[in-house]
């Protein structure tokens, strides 16, 4: 059996033989947003040129990886793995794995059993509130939206972690690539 713990979006290496940094890009994040962002959650473009937490549908940037800001409280340089809603810092950086071409690690939020044959089929997101003790996301994919139909994520594969690759089981944990990407499609937000 597969042990039930969401993690969000992990990145573990592109698409094809091209080369892997695992590079991070910059974005930020509004001053005074009320969203809390945990630590491999997906995150979404917005319209004010800023990256908020991602939601069910619609395309996705990637998955935050950490911040670093000034507080505003203290005035000191500060790096947390997550984004706490309604912090007031002018100057927050999100470190975002975005490339086009990662493939992450995300749970099923199937409760009964994956099939071999979910892989290459699509699905979206399950966002809920992360790990309050550690700011990790425990975003999952909505295994409900599992169809050959454009969706949010692509499976590709299982996982080789020994403790979620039973296929067949609950809880298992798929390697998946962001279908619906911001920076693949044709249009901005």
């Amino acid at each position: 059996a597969n042990k039930d713990a969401a993690f969000g979006l992990r990145p573990i290496g592109k698409v094809g033989q091209n080369r892997d940094n695992q590079g991070l890009s910059e974005y930020s994040i509004a001053a005074n947003d009320s969203t809390t962002i945990y630590f491999q959650d997906p995150v979404k473009a917005t319209a004010a040129g800023t990256i908020d937490q991602g939601a069910a549908g619609g395309a996705i940037l990637g998955s935050l990886n950490g911040v670093f800001y000034t507080d505003a409280t203290t005035n000191k340089p500060t790096w947390a793995n997550h984004y706490t809603g309604s912090n007031a810092a002018t100057d927050i950086v999100a470190f975002v794995a975005d490339d086009p071409y990662e493939r992450f690690e995300i749970q099923s939020n199937n409760t009964a059993a994956s099939a071999q044959t979910d892989v290459f089929n699509n699905a979206d997101i399950e966002l809920t509130a992360g790990d309050s003790a550690n700011y990790v996301s425990k975003a999952e994919l909505n295994d409900s939206t599992l169809s050959t139909n454009s969706a949010q994520l692509r499976i590709l594969g299982v996982s080789k972690d020994p403790d979620n690759n039973e296929i067949g089981s609950a809880n298992v944990n798929f390697v998946v690539e962001i279908n619906e990407h911001q920076l693949k499609g044709t249009t901005g937000v």
